[in-house]
C-alpha cells in the first residue's frame, strides 16, 4: 500500500494587476494541510486536479501560471464564478 503525500497550490486573479492567475502558495505535506485548512477557514473554495497540482508545484510562489495551463484554469474559475452567481 503506497501512502499519498497531500499537495497543495492557491491560486489568486486579479484581471486590473495579473495577466494571468498567480502562484500564492504551494507546498506538500504539512505544508499542504495547513494551506487546504487556511483556504476552508477563509471560505475559500477548494478544486481537486492531481495532474494540474504536480504542474503547478513545480512554479515559485509569485509566478503566472503557464499558458500550457490557460484553459484548465479559465474552465476552473468560470465553474466558481457560475457557483457564486447560483448563491445570489
Amino acid at each position: 500500500m503506497t501512502k499519498t503525500t497531500t499537495k497543495a497550490v492557491a491560486l489568486r486573479y486579479h484581471p486590473k494587476e495579473d495577466k494571468a492567475p498567480r502562484v500564492v502558495a504551494s507546498g506538500k505535506g504539512e505544508l499542504a494541510k495547513k494551506i487546504i485548512r487556511l483556504a476552508r477557514e477563509h471560505q475559500l473554495p477548494l478544486i481537486e486536479n492531481k495532474l494540474l497540482v504536480d504542474l503547478l508545484l513545480q512554479l515559485p510562489v509569485g509566478d503566472p501560471i503557464p499558458p500550457v495551463v490557460y484553459q484548465v484554469v479559465a474552465e476552473i474559475y468560470a465553474f466558481l464564478i457560475t457557483l457564486e452567481e447560483g448563491k445570489q
